[in-house]
């Protein structure tokens, strides 16, 4: 899959890979606690410490199955591999994925259908997580963040410039723009 960085979007912290974290500390703790007041304010499935400014490699997630089943936690210095991406276009229905560090929009991306990843939660238990479908695609996402990917970087040429085009209308990428999840909207 090739990455092809949009660098007029948001912070450089963004862009560039995270350190890991050597320590928990109470500051990371309360970074823990405010990322996922975040992520369930924005609503979404995910939030990586570069996606609010922090360059640490720390992920939290969260996501309801369709049993209704909850999985929700954090990872702090994650490793990942995947399972070979199945060739050819990604479909649009079943394959799209936004993010909040683009909000309100999606995209349809190709990912690998599987996922194992490892790392520690805050107690510095390891943490061992083996997954398919929508969870092995949340995993890809947010590891993608700590190493300054965003999925809009890995979108074909066409939504590539369509990407290009809303930041251009919104007036994303000059500085000073931001916004807050779940108390701004997002107007097309």
């Amino acid at each position: 899959m090739a990455v092809r960085p949009i660098r007029i979007m948001g912070d450089p912290v963004l862009h560039a890979p995270a350190a890991s974290v050597d320590e928990v500390t109470d500051e990371i703790r309360t970074l823990v606690a405010d990322m996922f007041e975040t992520m369930d304010a924005a609503p979404g499935v995910g939030l990586a410490a570069p996606q609010i400014g922090i360059p640490l490699r720390i992920f939290t997630y969260a996501y309801t199955d369709d049993d209704g089943e909850p999985w929700r936690g954090v990872v702090l210095n994650p490793a990942l591999w995947i399972s070979p991406t199945e060739p050819g276009a990604p479909d649009e229905g079943e394959e799209s994925e936004g993010c909040l560090s683009f909000p309100g929009e999606r995209f349809p991306l190709r990912r690998a259908e599987r996922a194992l990843l490892t790392g520690t939660d805050l107690d510095g238990a390891p943490v061992r997580i083996e997954v398919d479908g929508w969870r092995a695609r949340i995993l890809q996402h947010e590891f993608d963040h700590l190493d300054g990917v965003l999925y809009l970087d890995r979108l074909s040429e066409r939504d590539t410039k369509t990407v290009q085009k809303i930041a251009r209308k919104r007036g994303w990428g000059r500085p000073g723009q931001s916004w807050m999840p779940g108390a701004d909207d997002i107007d097309a």
